[in-house]
């Protein structure tokens, strides 16, 4: 198979190659849980490098994802801990469990979009009271 097109357009817009470390084609069963777990990489850092998925509990065989080379954690000076969301976890019973308002909660983690939207395995800052 001949490819003619320059090496970019092998790739979706939004999967540049100097920021991916591999393009991932999802196969039936996969989820982005555990695709994350299979390239060593937290759910969190899977959904932020893939803004195109718009609900990463539906992807789909043949869709391609974006692993990243490299996710910076939460800033470590602005968190208190690191908590890492389990099923039936929401942001206000984790607020609840660690003593802290919702409104703190979610101003201390900008890069969960909707608050009301958090998947298990995806990290949270837990800032300081």
């Amino acid at each position: 198979m001949a490819f003619d097109m320059p090496y970019y357009h092998h790739y979706p817009y939004h999967h540049h190659p100097a920021y991916c470390k591999t393009i991932y084609t999802v196969k039936p069963g996969d989820t982005m849980w555990s695709i994350a777990n299979m390239f060593g990489i937290s759910l969190d850092c899977l959904i932020r490098a893939n803004p195109q998925i718009p609900d990463p509990n539906l992807i789909y065989p043949g869709q391609q994802i974006c692993i990243p080379f490299y996710c910076p954690p939460p800033k470590p000076e602005t968190c208190r801990t690191i908590y890492t969301v389990k099923p039936g976890d929401t942001m206000w019973s984790i607020a609840n469990m660690f003593g802290i308002s919702l409104d703190c909660l979610i101003k201390a983690n900008p890069q969960i979009l909707d608050p009301n939207l958090i998947y298990p395995g995806q990290q949270i800052c837990i800032p300081s009271a």
